[in-house]
């Protein structure tokens, strides 16, 4: 595992109590970051998480918010930065599939307009509200933001059309935003492959298999390795922006 001295640096993590959030917070946490863990309002793992990590001597503290909401997901940075009074590193980890089955490019009629709304909303403008939220404070620590990106959107199929086109257009606003918040702050994204979380644990096995199948390196990612290419974006990388670093194992080769 790769390693850094973050003493005295500050992170925010958008989606961060369980799966490949939680394993960038925690990772960071014991490096020596203060970190904030975002999570939905109503969700008690959240709270829960952050008791733990606190209970093992991490800094680590609750920012709940939706970043899909409009104003609800400013706030939320807005008030973590006055927490940490300042912020050195945004984590945009926060995103959802909208659905646990995959539905094929042919099914269209499976994609309403409420569909597209969340996972665009959670997926591509959400990043987008908490960037700008938090563009004042990452100039002024000349930060870096690191947004959570897919294979489906660098022309992999994903769980939907929809998916595909709202992690294509989180690449298309990374590079963007490292045009726009540059010199100050670098904003790379990561591309993660099937990972092992939460969400995708419950899949059935021949997925799962299949995605083994793929990858030249034989397995799924761990929240672990995507952390560790998340941390390599925030901590080092220092003419690194724009980029779009691909941890699939190998799946894309």
């Amino acid at each position: 595992m790769i390693h850094a001295d973050l003493t005295g640096k500050r992170a925010l993590v958008t989606g961060g109590a369980s799966g490949i959030g939680l394993a960038c917070a925690t990772m960071m946490a014991e490096m020596g970051a203060t970190v904030a863990i975002n999570h939905l309002e109503d969700d008690p793992i959240g709270p829960a998480k952050v008791a733990e990590l606190t209970e093992k001597g991490l800094k680590v503290l609750s920012a709940p918010g939706n970043v899909s909401v409009p104003g609800n997901a400013e706030a939320m940075v807005t008030a973590a930065v006055a927490q940490m009074s300042g912020l050195d590193y945004l984590i945009n980890n926060a995103g959802t599939a909208g659905t646990h089955d995959k539905i094929p490019p042919s099914e269209l009629d499976k994609m309403t307009e409420d569909f597209w709304r969340l996972l665009l909303g959670t997926n591509l403008i959400g990043p987008f509200r908490c960037a700008h939220a938090a563009a004042g404070a990452l100039k002024e620590s000349r930060g870096a933001i690191v947004n959570m990106a897919s294979i489906a959107g660098i022309g992999q199929q994903g769980s939907s059309i929809a998916y595909a086109a709202s992690k294509s257009g989180l690449v298309s606003l990374t590079r963007s935003l490292a045009r726009g918040l540059a010199p100050e702050v670098r904003v790379n994204a990561v591309a993660p492959g099937q990972t092992k979380t939460p969400w995708t644990e419950d899949w059935p096995e021949e997925r799962k298999q299949w995605a083994r199948d793929q990858a030249v390196l034989k397995r799924r990612s761990s929240p672990e390795d995507i952390a560790e290419a998340v941390l390599y974006l925030c901590a080092g990388a220092a003419m690194v922006t724009g980029h779009v670093l691909v941890v699939d194992g190998g799946m894309t080769l």
